[in-house]
């Protein structure tokens, strides 16, 4: 059982990285909300996918953070799952994670004692990479059919296809 001691300094390290938090995400002009101590959420904005959810949460002893890529694919699971396991080798301080129902995540956690802003930054820079520089890749493997789909009922009503550029090869037939 921790003393009182160790528990104080437990506290007392916890707010410091909340002030940390607050200054660095402050710094880079992100917009947040914490909608309770020690909880933040951010979202980062995107190219590809438009806003990333982050989420942080400090602990006694560390730093978590959870981010929401994207839904349960609708086919190809196991090739997207393969995929993310090979891109977990390359990552740094975070990895995709699947919850209970399929949807695609992004998670870290970090031990309080080494949380600085520039480690933040660098972490916070890794989920944007890993979700919004992903994302068409992973579109198309887990959603092509529904992108065919959309492409299509968009052309037949003469609606933009503007935001589907990035899958031209999925939605343009053959010629010859």
């Amino acid at each position: 059982m921790a003393d009182a001691p160790e528990e104080a300094a437990a506290t007392n390290r916890a707010g410091q990285v909340a002030q940390v938090i607050e200054a660095m995400l402050d710094d880079a002009g992100l917009d947040w909300e914490s909608p309770a101590p020690g909880s933040y959420v951010v979202p980062l904005p995107g190219t590809r996918k438009l806003s990333t959810t982050c989420s942080l949460l400090v602990g006694t002893h560390s730093l978590s953070l959870n981010a929401f890529v994207i839904r349960h694919p609708d086919e190809n699971e196991p090739a997207v799952h393969r995929w993310l396991l090979e891109r977990n080798l390359r990552l740094f301080g975070v990895s995709y994670a699947v919850d209970s129902l399929g949807d695609i995540y992004l998670v870290g956690k970090l031990p309080l004692s080494v949380v600085t802003a520039e480690e933040l930054d660098r972490l916070l820079g890794v989920v944007l990479e890993a979700a919004d520089g992903a994302f068409n890749s992973l579109l198309e493997l887990g959603f092509a059919s529904a992108i065919r789909k959309e492409y299509e009922w968009r052309v037949s009503r003469g609606e933009s296809t503007r935001n589907l550029d990035a899958f031209t090869h999925l939605t343009q037939r053959p010629t010859g």
